[in-house]
């Protein structure tokens, strides 16, 4: 019974941490396309863009991956024969992935409020997508677990990265072709 509240636990909170996760590279697109404004535009923007920022990721993101992990901890506890199964280990894998795109995109909303992010808005349009690759993966290998034919898997992934960066393009070449600014 335990089991089932750590699982239940861990999948509200991976929901609010992957959340967290997708909103905020987008908040840090809007906060370096805001420096193509006046300059009391872009301070009036900075200031409430790095609040946004400062409140999605200590009050959500964060806690939810603590919990996230605590749980998934509790789980692997109370059940340590998961530890035995290979998908476990690349799951894991890909766990540790995302642990450091989250501290990653904490470095970079620290580099936006003091001012010395260089990341373009285009960099940040695919930093964004980094994270929806390793929920598909994660996603994937745990209902499929050692039923899926791994190289399937990798083409798969591939696959989507491939399309995301399409789509990407194809986005960029619209909003040119709108006249907007795009770096």
């Amino acid at each position: 019974m335990l089991y089932l509240y750590a699982k239940s636990l861990h999948i509200i909170f991976m929901v609010c941490w992957m959340a967290g996760l997708f909103y905020m590279p987008r908040l840090f697109i809007y906060h370096t396309e805001a420096k193509e404004k006046t300059a009391l535009e872009y301070e009036i923007l900075h200031k409430q863009f790095s609040l946004m920022e400062r409140r999605l990721w200590w009050v959500i993101a964060t806690p939810a991956m603590y919990i996230t992990i605590a749980s998934a901890m509790t789980m692997l506890y109370l059940s340590p024969g998961l530890l035995s199964q290979s998908w476990m280990h690349v799951k894991l894998g890909f766990v540790i992935g995302l642990i450091f795109y989250h501290f990653k995109s904490q470095h970079i909303m620290k580099l936006l409020a003091t001012g010395r992010c260089s990341w373009t808005s285009s960099q940040l349009r695919l930093w964004n997508e980094v994270s929806t690759i390793i929920l598909f993966a994660i996603v994937f290998l745990v209902i499929f677990r050692s039923a899926v034919d791994w190289i399937f898997g990798v083409l798969g992934l591939l696959s989507l990265a491939v399309l995301l960066m399409i789509l990407i393009k194809l986005y960029k070449r619209y909003r040119k072709s709108k006249g907007e600014h795009i770096d």
